[in-house]
């Protein structure tokens, strides 16, 4: 990809930019933020800005308890108190779908392709429930330099979307995984909600 400078940011659990960048899956949950009304996929590409708060491990499968850990290492493996003087941002995705579920049963059939428990992923579901949930399948690319960014007082909060004051370059962006992988496990998502 051409060099970009991007500064469209999406909040997510560190833990889970993780698991994208390893292709353990491919596949964001979604529904919105306490201040927002529902979840809208305002920019289909994105940088994903990561996220501590909330992540705890009984909310993990325990095969991915390991992750979270690594991932609170600067921490002692605690969740950090407090806001954090920077962010630095890893990975930039590209949104190729959005599957709206309204049922249950789907987001269990879904258990394969994501970390998180099953009763985590339901009470996302349950959570607004005239509101579906959505499932955002994410094409994610590692950046060619890391950038750490002071965090601004707006980037605070519940939210979803946080819009940078400045562009990220992207530089060359690396694929997480081959083309032929992310359809493969693209082909799996769609394949436990019958699309």
């Amino acid at each position: 990809m051409l060099q970009t400078l991007v500064n469209d940011a999406l909040k997510e659990w560190a833990v889970t930019i993780d698991a994208l960048d390893k292709g353990r899956q491919v596949l964001l949950l979604r529904k919105g933020g306490i201040h927002e009304k529902e979840f809208k996929l305002e920019h289909d590409a994105f940088l994903l800005y990561p996220s501590f708060e909330h992540q705890k491990a009984n909310l993990l499968k325990p095969e991915y308890l390991p992750d979270l850990q690594r991932v609170l290492a600067p921490w002692g493996g605690e969740v950090p108190k407090g806001p954090l003087p920077t962010v630095t941002f890893t990975h930039f995705c590209h949104a190729t779908e959005v599957i709206e579920v309204t049922e249950s049963e789907a987001v269990d059939a879904l258990s394969p392709c994501y970390i998180w428990t099953p009763e985590y992923a339901q009470s996302r579901h349950y959570w607004r429930p005239k509101k579906p949930l959505e499932i955002v399948l994410v094409r994610a690319y590692r950046l060619e330099h890391a950038t750490t960014i002071p965090v601004a007082d707006y980037f605070a909060g519940c939210k979803s979307w946080v819009e940078l004051p400045d562009g990220i370059d992207l530089g060359v962006l690396t694929p997480v995984v081959d083309d032929a992988t992310y359809a493969a496990e693209v082909a799996k998502v769609k394949t436990a909600l019958s699309v």
